[in-house]
C-alpha cells in the first residue's frame, strides 16, 4: 500500500484529500456552540522515519507512553488534553495568521466557508493540540503539516469525548517527553497493515483483596508491536484513533477479533486513580500498565 506514494508530499497529499472528504460527517467536530466542556483534543502525529521529509517516504506514528505519574500508567496514546478556553481561543487566534498549520491546509479557505462554525472548532481543537504536544514532548507546533480531523471517540472508563486531528511532523527528528511520558514510541505505519500484528486483549478488572464477585473480564481489540526487546500493545480509544485513520486514510480494516490470539492482562484500581505501575516480562510482552501482571500471548 505505501509503495504507491514516491515522496512525502505524494503520501501527505492523498492523507489530506481523504480526510477532508470524510470531514462532512457529524462526529468529525462538533459546531462551537455545541461543544460541551469536557471536549479534549489530541494530535495523531506521524512522521518519515529518521525525521526527514525528502527520499524515501517511511511514515510512522509517534505516540506518547505514559508515565507511572498519570493515569492509565504504561498505555500508548496521542498527546493532548482538555481544552483552555481563553489560551487556545487566544492560540486559534494565531493560527488565523497566513502561513500558519492551520491556514497552510489547502482545504481550510473551503472548510471554513461550508462550515463556518465548525471551522471554529476546528482552530480551537488544532490549538489545544498542538500545546499540548508542545508542552508534553516539546513538539515544534511550526513544523507540523495539518492533515485534518478524523471522528470523535468517546472514553469507555471517562466521561470524555476526544477529537483527534491528524498532524505530519515534518523535520523534527528528537522530543523531550515531560513528567506525564514515559518514552515517545514510533510505530511503522507498514507494520499496521500486518494481520499478524493484531491480538484480542484479554483483560480482567481486578478490584482488590476481599471482592466478592468473579473479576470482570472483558476483550478488546489491540494492535502489538515489538519494540527493543518487548512489545508495546496499542489498545482502547488510541487503537480505535489509529484505525480510523487507517480507514480513512486507505481503506484498511483490521482483521475480525475472534479469530486472533489473546494477550492477557489485569486492571486494578490503580489504573484509573494513578500509582506506581506494576513492571512484569511473561513471554516476550512487556506489561507495564497498571497492574497488568500476566500479558503474554495464549491459545484460543
Amino acid at each position: 500500500m505505501l509503495d504507491q506514494f514516491t515522496d512525502t508530499i505524494h503520501f501527505i497529499r492523498h492523507v489530506s484529500r481523504k480526510l477532508y472528504r470524510g470531514a462532512k460527517g457529524p462526529r468529525i467536530l462538533p459546531g462551537n456552540k455545541d461543544r460541551a466542556v469536557n471536549d479534549s483534543a489530541v494530535m495523531l502525529l506521524l512522521g518519515n522515519k529518521g525525521g526527514t521529509c525528502s527520499g524515501k517516504i517511511e511514515p510512522c506514528l509517534i505516540l506518547n507512553k505514559r508515565s507511572d505519574k498519570v493515569r492509565q500508567a504504561g498505555d500508548l496514546c496521542c498527546p493532548g488534553g482538555g481544552i483552555e478556553p481563553r489560551l487556545d481561543s487566544f492560540l486559534a487566534g494565531l493560527l488565523a495568521l497566513p502561513y500558519s498549520p492551520l491556514t497552510a491546509w489547502p482545504y481550510w479557505h473551503q472548510y471554513r466557508r461550508n462550515r463556518p462554525e465548525k471551522s471554529k472548532t476546528l482552530a480551537l481543537f488544532l490549538g489545544a493540540g498542538l500545546r499540548e504536544s508542545f508542552e508534553e514532548m516539546r513538539l515544534n507546533p511550526l513544523g507540523v503539516t495539518l492533515l485534518g480531523p478524523l471522528p470523535r471517540q468517546q472514553l469507555i472508563m471517562f466521561k470524555r469525548s476526544i477529537y483527534p486531528i491528524v498532524g505530519w511532523v515534518n523535520r523534527q527528528k528528537r522530543f523531550y517527553p515531560n513528567w506525564e511520558v514515559e518514552a515517545v514510541v514510533r510505530i511503522p505505519l507498514r507494520s499496521l497493515f500486518v494481520p499478524g500484528n493484531y491480538a484480542r486483549y484479554r483483560l480482567r478488572f481486578d478490584t482488590g483483596a476481599g471482592q466478592t464477585r468473579p473479576p470482570q473480564m472483558d476483550d478488546y481489540p489491540c494492535f502489538c508491536q515489538p519494540d527493543g526487546g518487548r512489545t508495546e500493545i496499542l489498545w482502547g480509544a488510541t487503537y480505535r484513533i489509529v484505525m480510523a485513520f487507517m480507514e480513512s486514510a486507505f481503506g484498511f480494516k483490521p482483521p475480525a477479533m475472534a479469530g486472533l490470539p489473546v494477550v492477557d492482562g489485569v486492571l486494578d484500581k490503580g489504573y484509573v486513580s494513578g500509582r506506581v505501575a506494576v513492571y512484569n516480562t511473561v513471554d516476550g510482552i512487556h506489561s507495564d500498565s497498571l497492574g497488568m501482571i500476566n500479558g503474554r500471548f495464549t491459545k484460543k
